[in-house]
């Protein structure tokens, strides 16, 4: 009689997942080793052969037939899917079916399945979304284990590598063991994973991504005489190249839809504290002056205006929270893809248009009517935008990379791309007299954490800028002034003629 008392599932529905790729001679051991406290109607068992060459599947058939424990299902796939493409059926399968956690075994028996009720706890408990079987919490048990001294070393450096390049503090990065919260699985794209071998570290970056919470236990390392279908130099590369696209996607210089995780933002970060968009900006404000913050998000820099004693009408599409708008600065919501304003924008001594240029539909009619609405005003227009000549972009675009992104140079909201000659022309042929041009650098403080290295290569970048302005300026910055319109001179010439007029026909005064 079996006197191992039940785990305390609390009504989750567990299933064991089995990847299993010609394991004829391990698939019922393993299956075997389930510990009895699992044996429940809320557990079961899925084996998926990934077209095996040899007994694999029926062999997961026969201990089906043979034992009643729990429910056992076995598939095959018509052909080789691939160790990732493997677990994206099974994750498929544990949502479709109402599982509340999926846990990962390996059918050649690395992976201990005696471990499983101390790896469910924190999931049963709800206190993870995804719990890892690490190897390296005790590194001297995994060489006692049998892990040979290269995937030894190997596991630590690239382990600390992507530590390094994601900011977690992770023991291990390589186990196969993982167990998940279904509900969790549902809120990343691991379909789109790869199916190689380099899946589960891409799970772990929609992981680490989506702010989801990771927990590692200690777990047993064994190795027997089951055969390594990994290619060890592929998949470090493998891994690599995939910590690099990330980091290059958190820079907002690619964008690989996997990595998307988290919704769209529609507003940005105050830039201070370095040469950018918007201590440019801010420095030039006059003082005390009337100024039309166009686009202006949730009111960063209209706040920092505000503070140098400008009088401040913000304008953008979106509702800026109450709580976080400045309360010395006029807010009004306006869809600035509209004609005409809702503001008499002839009051206004500077126009504000920060990194809005891009989003607009057709920025030269903008422009022109901007410039109209002015009336004789000639209100001076502070203007920054990306720039596509940037030399990164123009390197990824050498190697083929064209994709828009959440961020950056190539955001999917832009509408419009611009250097800087085709930004002055814009401008000129909307009859805006230029006053100053400047390349902005790239927001590396953004990028990288405010910290010596990132403020380092900003003052650096300013230097390649002064060597080559349109290919080393990340951004734009532009002030302009916006001359009347040929109506509103024609007034002027009238009115200001008339009185030089009468000024020459006063009599002469004698001596």
């Amino acid at each position: 009689m079996d006197l191992v008392p039940s785990l305390d599932l609390r009504r989750k529905r567990v299933l064991i997942f089995i990847v299993a790729y010609n394991a004829e001679t391990t698939i019922e051991k393993v299956l075997g080793r389930i510990p009895a406290s699992l044996h429940q109607p809320d557990v079961e068992v899925l084996i998926i052969d990934d077209a095996s060459r040899d007994e694999t599947f029926r062999n997961g058939l026969r201990y089906q037939q043979a034992h009643s424990a729990f429910k056992i299902t076995v598939l095959r796939t018509p052909e080789n899917q691939g160790y990732g493409g493997n677990q994206k059926l099974g994750y498929r399968y544990a949502i479709d079916n109402n599982f509340d956690i999926v846990a990962l075994l390996h059918g050649d028996g690395q992976y201990a399945p005696e471990k499983l009720p101390a790896l469910l706890t924190p999931l049963i408990a709800e206190e993870a979304d995804a719990v890892f079987g690490s190897r390296m919490i005790d590194k001297p048990a995994a060489r006692a284990g049998g892990m040979p001294l290269y995937k030894w070393l190997g596991n630590q450096i690239l382990t600390s590598f992507q530590n390094q390049m994601l900011g977690t503090g992770l023991s291990e990065f390589h186990s196969g063991y993982r167990l998940y919260s279904t509900r969790a699985l549902t809120q990343i794209p691991f379909e789109k994973n790869t199916h190689d071998f380099h899946f589960d570290t891409e799970i772990i970056i929609q992981f680490v991504l989506k702010h989801l919470r990771i927990v590692e236990l200690p777990i047993p390392t064994y190795y027997g005489d089951e055969i390594c279908h990994v290619n060890g130099i592929k998949y470090a590369w493998d891994v690599c190249l995939t910590m690099l696209r990330v980091r290059l996607q958190r820079m907002n210089l690619l964008f690989d839809r996997k990595f998307d995780v988290n919704p769209p933002s529609e507003t940005y970060d105050l830039k201070l504290g370095f040469e950018s968009s918007h201590t440019l900006a801010i420095r030039a404000a006059r003082p005390g002056g009337n100024v039309l913050d166009v686009g202006c998000g949730q009111g960063l820099v209209a706040a920092e205006l505000a503070r140098k004693g400008c009088r401040v009408t913000g304008m953008d599409r979106y509702v800026a929270k109450k709580n976080s708008w400045p309360n010395d600065v006029k807010f009004i919501r306006w869809d600035l893809d509209r004609k005409e304003f809702p503001v008499h924008v002839s009051q206004f001594d500077q126009i504000f248009m920060l990194d809005i240029i891009e989003h607009l539909k057709a920025p030269e009619e903008f422009m022109e009517e901007l410039r109209f609405a002015t009336g004789r005003k000639r209100p001076e227009v502070i203007l920054t935008t990306a720039n596509i000549g940037f030399f990164l972009t123009r390197l990824l675009l050498l190697l083929g990379q064209f994709n828009y992104g959440k961020k950056g140079i190539l955001d999917a909201t832009h509408t419009r791309l611009f250097t800087f000659r085709s930004l002055r022309e814009l401008l000129k042929q909307s009859d805006y007299k230029i006053i100053e041009v400047r390349g902005i650098p790239a927001p590396f403080p953004k990028a990288l954490g405010d910290n010596f290295v990132a403020h380092f290569l900003v003052r650096l970048n300013a230097v390649l800028i002064r060597l080559n302005r349109g290919l080393f300026a990340y951004q734009i910055f532009i002030r302009a002034e916006a001359r009347p319109a040929v109506h509103h001179l024609l007034h002027e010439t009238i009115e200001s003629t008339a009185d030089l007029r009468r000024t020459a026909l006063l009599p002469l005064s004698l001596p």
